[in-house]
């Protein structure tokens, strides 16, 4: 067993049985429950909302190729530069060129988790540049040393005592201080970075392709203040994001805050289609778009993995995910947990290293049920089970037992032959694997198929 998946697995241990951490994500998760509905309210038909957005994610990854290079011709004529990044090293290598161009000291950054997959903030921690959160989640974990335990929401798994005890600890507060206290608290940190920041860094929630523009949405104002303030603006994004026209937003931004928080519209919504031009007061002098491919190209050649890639990280898989709900974010061990994390993750990271992620479901469904564009992320996960198993990534003893197994429930009279004591004893204790997290099986005396035929015969 590998170090990743033996981590996993004790990782999984640990918070499924902590009641504590239970007990603070199913309260989070419960808030989010109750607004959601509510939010869907506005959508006259949301089906059909969620049937369109998942065909104009259907055509912009279709023609990905198409989309990104006339996002690339719109966006340079407004003055922005298109950097094309292959891997995680080609987009750390050219941010870090960037800021050291600039000598930047100080960097802003907002709420991103492409930044977060590229592991930005070590790399630029270990070149001397200061790195901020500015998103108050995103913050609260930089300061605890985690990373983020939610695609949406990164503190979620922290309640408000938790943050008090950890802004005491770092910041020397008041260990009484209301949510609201400790939210001015940060305002003031952060509100001075902005203004000494060389560079600011943000994500995207789209690439709009027919106007070269990016969108931002977001409850706080800080991404806006990000790219608005320093000299230089930073976008990194994965070419997965695009959609073809900016009308689609009338659509995709209401879809995205209702799924991902249960509101209308969120607060700040913004497009920037490039630096400051000559006839505006404010902005940034400079504006980069990192493109980043990352093995997202992997899954645009798999006919079948490639829906995928219409996500548009709304996190509501995540909410509905039994599997997650019992055992957390961190758990995964990976930049994006829940169930579409164990689906893109194998793809993007490597099968042999990362099939147990597929494995970890109950595949209920749910996260389907859910999926703001219709992903079929159920049908995905076995798929990726099926594509494990045909690439060899199992042991003997599995490959025998699944033999053992197909043998007796192809042969009826093997299954009538074998006595529930033989059955009980073969299952609990050979396949210890399993009994080791779950109780044990107890066959009935008779099989289904042996009463049956004694009712048939009365």
């Amino acid at each position: 067993m590998s170090y990743i998946v033996d981590s996993f697995i004790q990782n999984s241990a640990l918070k499924s049985a902590d009641l504590e951490h239970r007990r603070k994500i199913n309260f989070n998760i419960g808030k989010y429950n109750a607004v959601v509905p509510q939010g869907k309210l506005q959508f006259e038909n949301i089906e059909l909302a969620r049937e369109r957005a998942k065909n104009i994610k259907w055509r912009a990854i279709e023609t990905l190729d198409q989309q990104l290079e006339t996002f690339e011709l719109q966006f340079s004529k407004r003055g922005g530069k298109v950097i094309w990044a292959e891997n995680s090293e080609q987009a750390i290598e050219e941010i870090l060129n960037i800021c050291k161009e600039r000598n930047c000291k100080t960097l802003v950054k907002s709420k991103s988790m492409v930044t977060e997959e590229i592991h930005l903030n070590k790399a630029l921690t270990d070149h001397q540049i200061e790195s901020i959160e500015t998103d108050l989640g995103e913050y609260i974990q930089q300061l605890d040393g985690e990373a983020p335990y939610h695609i949406v929401t990164p503190a979620m798994h922290k309640s408000k005592e938790d943050v008090a005890k950890l802004f005491t600890e770092k910041l020397g507060t008041p260990p009484d201080l209301s949510p609201e206290a400790l939210t001015l608290v940060a305002r003031e940190i952060l509100r001075k970075k902005y203004v000494e920041a060389e560079v600011g860094v943000t994500g995207a929630n789209f690439i709009i392709s027919d106007i070269g523009g990016i969108a931002i949405t977001e409850n706080e104002g800080n991404a806006r203040l990000s790219c608005s303030f320093p000299k230089t603006h930073i976008v990194v994004v994965g070419i997965e994001k695009v959609i073809p026209t900016m009308a689609d937003l009338g659509l995709f931004w209401p879809l995205l805050s209702t799924f991902g928080t249960g509101q209308k519209v969120t607060v700040y919504n913004t497009i920037v289609t490039g630096p400051r031009q000559p006839n505006e007061l404010d902005g940034p002098t400079e504006m980069f778009v990192i493109l980043l491919d990352n093995g997202r190209t992997n899954i645009l050649q798999d006919p079948k993995q490639r829906e995928s890639l219409y996500c548009i990280r709304c996190g509501a898989c995540l909410n509905a995910c039994p599997v997650y709900k019992n055992i957390g974010g961190h758990s995964y061990g990976t930049t994006y947990s829940g169930p579409i994390g164990s689906v893109i993750t194998p793809n993007l990271k490597g099968m042999e290293d990362f099939k147990h992620l597929s494995f970890a479901s109950s595949l209920c469904g749910n996260c389907t049920e859910v999926c703001a564009v219709k992903i079929n992320l159920h049908e995905l996960l076995l798929d990726n089970r099926h594509q494990s198993v045909e690439e060899g990534n199992y042991s003997f003893t599995e490959k025998m037992a699944w033999k053992g197994w197909k043998l007796a429930n192809m042969h009826r009279k093997i299954i009538n032959l074998a006595t529930a004591k033989t059955k009980n004893k073969y299952v609990n204790k050979l396949f210890t694997s399993w009994t080791k997290t779950r109780g044990e099986l107890h066959f009935s005396e008779k099989t289904f198929n042996q009463l049956w035929k004694e009712q048939r015969t009365k």
